[in-house]
């Protein structure tokens, strides 16, 4: 059965039977957790098979758990950890090491949960005026820094059986507003961007899934990149990411028009998965509606990327964690 075009997610803390009956008619591709599905660890695997249940199959749930500011799951259902810059600053040279060991704890507690994705690595470069809702969630500032963390931070994913999407496609480090809540632009040439910000995406472009980013490349093409065919041929072919493409939010500010459209123009662009967060039932029908079903090439990125869904690796969690507090002179978490 193809799959629908969408990652959605639910109002509360199990499925309404509206929302099953939803589901199980437009049966979406995947679906997204936030603080408000998450009350214990009983009621988030029930949740998760809930979604489970609806569609008739293991589908994708993914979860925005970076760790830091940007953490659905929080204590004591999750390790409360320092932000991404903070983190990688104080491992110094062992950074790559300490992500890996992070993010690979941070598989094994989503796991735990029926949660088999997760929104990281973030690889978009950290500048001087990077807007402040962005720049403690990067990793550094040099691109092959960058670049190696993101691949410590994806393996440490996939080895916890746990699907790692990769973001913000190509870049969202030159941002210097909230995407959120207003839409950014960059005027920066194509080599430069090639040279810098692209070059963390062309390096782990293998990765399963990637997400994009809600900002305009002035120099290249007058759209926001999630709803720019030209963006979309560009991070296929110059960065060379043949993946499963999805949209970041379409109900943030940064787009302009219904979440219903904004979706259509998202797939038309060349995005394979629209994702809608946020939503009343009824936009969220509107959205399934409008998004229909997945094209040929992205159900076979979609096949493609939950395939890559593996068991996962034997860990020793107080050999992991002891490990982790040596490469960080014994402050891990955050407080």
């Amino acid at each position: 059965m193809r799959f629908g075009a969408v990652i959605t997610d639910a109002e509360g803390l199990r499925l309404t039977p509206d929302e099953k009956a939803l589901f199980k008619e437009m049966n979406p591709f995947g679906f997204i957790l936030f603080a408000r599905n998450i009350e214990s660890a009983d009621q988030t695997r029930a949740l998760c098979e809930d979604f489970r249940e609806a569609v008739g199959r293991n589908c994708l749930i993914t979860v925005d758990q970076e760790g830091g500011r940007v953490q659905r799951l929080r204590a004591p259902l999750a390790r409360e950890w320092m932000p991404p810059l903070d983190h990688v600053a104080r491992a110094g040279n062992q950074a790559e090491r300490a992500m890996y060991l992070r993010y690979r704890l941070i598989a094994d507690e989503l796991l735990a949960l029926g949660i088999d994705s997760n929104c990281a690595p973030m690889v978009d470069l950290a500048r001087e005026d990077t807007h402040a809702f962005l720049k403690n969630r990067c990793y550094a500032s040099d691109p092959k820094q960058v670049s190696a963390i993101g691949r410590a931070v994806a393996i440490g994913h996939l080895d916890g059986g746990v699907l790692p999407i990769l973001k913000h496609m190509p870049g969202h480090g030159l941002s210097t507003l909230d995407s959120h809540l207003d839409l950014p632009h960059v005027d920066l040439s194509l080599g430069a961007l090639d040279e810098a910000d692209f070059a963390p995406f062309r390096a782990l472009n293998d990765l399963p899934m990637g997400m994009t980013a809600h900002l305009v490349y002035d120099q290249i093409d007058p759209r926001p990149a999630t709803i720019s065919a030209g963006m979309m041929t560009l991070i296929r072919e110059r960065i060379g990411f043949d993946g499963l493409i999805m949209t970041d939010d379409i109900t943030m500010k940064a787009l302009q028009g219904t979440p219903s459209d904004l979706a259509r123009q998202a797939l038309d662009a060349g995005c394979d998965v629209a994702l809608h967060c946020n939503g009343a039932f009824e936009e969220r029908a509107q959205v399934l509606e409008a998004a229909g079903e997945m094209t040929d090439a992205a159900q076979v990125r979609a096949d493609r990327a939950l395939a890559r869904r593996q068991p996962p690796r034997e860990l020793d969690i107080q050999a992991a964690e002891a490990e982790l507090s040596a490469l960080m002179g014994g402050q891990v978490y955050a407080g």
